[in-house]
């Protein structure tokens, strides 16, 4: 399996095991595994982020597709189901990592539940995935490689507001896109200036702001929302509504 450089906890926050864990159990985990006895329906619904995602993307064989922050890997093995290579591009080394060990079997992690106190779980890939060629790199979103080439699909979930530059990436998605290709982002908009300065905020909405970057480029075949639930302990989750756009290439 290749090799990846030791993260640099100092610099990006997404190395730690605390997130690692976090984010195995929000895209491998079970009901059983995330929810409490007690949860409501809404909670249910929000469960499943990283596969519903991909299920915007019109039916279909392709031949590249490109996940671009693809945290732990879930989606990007989803996309292989109808994707004849797929690419998946985290910035974070420890996530990167897990994603690609995910190929090889089961990893194991310690879920949080109070204090000192943990559960041993295991994340593990459905029976199947990946169906077409898979393959994982560290990278800067605002400063892909160039050589990367052209896709048919490319997607980024809950990307944009974690970026410094954000532009950047808009600016880069034309060259990355096939023409009649499709582009599904989706972003909780929870603008934070530890993330993203506020020079580089959207001036108005953010969709507003979607539709002015990529309009000349890109159609906006439609936009929805979409839940999405992160447990952190057995008393404290995330629930949060992202707005998912798909885009199709002029």
């Amino acid at each position: 399996m290749e090799s990846f450089p030791t993260p640099d906890l100092s610099t990006n926050p997404y190395e730690t095991e605390r997130l690692l864990a976090e984010y195995l159990l929000f895209h491998y985990g079970t009901s059983d595994e995330i929810l409490p006895a007690s949860a409501p329906p809404g909670m249910k619904d929000a469960l499943d982020f990283a596969v519903r995602t991909t299920r915007h993307f019109s039916t279909g064989p392709v031949a590249r597709t490109l996940d671009l922050g693809c945290a732990v890997g879930r989606s990007t093995y989803e996309l292989s189901r109808h994707s004849e290579e797929t690419i998946g591009i985290d910035f974070s080394q420890s996530f990167i990592r897990a994603a690609a060990a995910l190929a090889e079997g089961p990893l194991p992690y310690q879920r949080l539940d109070e204090a000192h106190l943990r559960t041993s779980l295991l994340a593990r890939l459905p029976a199947g995935l990946p169906d077409g060629k898979v393959a994982f790199e560290t990278g800067d979103a605002m400063h892909l490689r160039p050589d990367l080439s052209t896709f048919d699909r490319v997607h980024a979930a809950n990307l944009l507001c974690r970026l410094t530059e954000p532009q950047l990436l808009l600016d880069r998605l034309p060259d990355l896109v096939k023409p009649g290709g499709e582009l599904v982002l989706a972003t909780p908009c929870t603008w934070l200036g530890e993330y993203t300065p506020p020079e580089n905020w959207p001036e108005g909405s953010t969709l507003e702001w979607l539709e002015s970057s990529l309009g000349s480029h890109f159609e906006l075949l439609r936009q929805s929302d979409e839940p999405f639930l992160i447990r952190e302990t057995a008393r404290k989750f995330q629930w949060t509504a992202s707005l998912l756009s798909v885009w199709r290439r002029l």
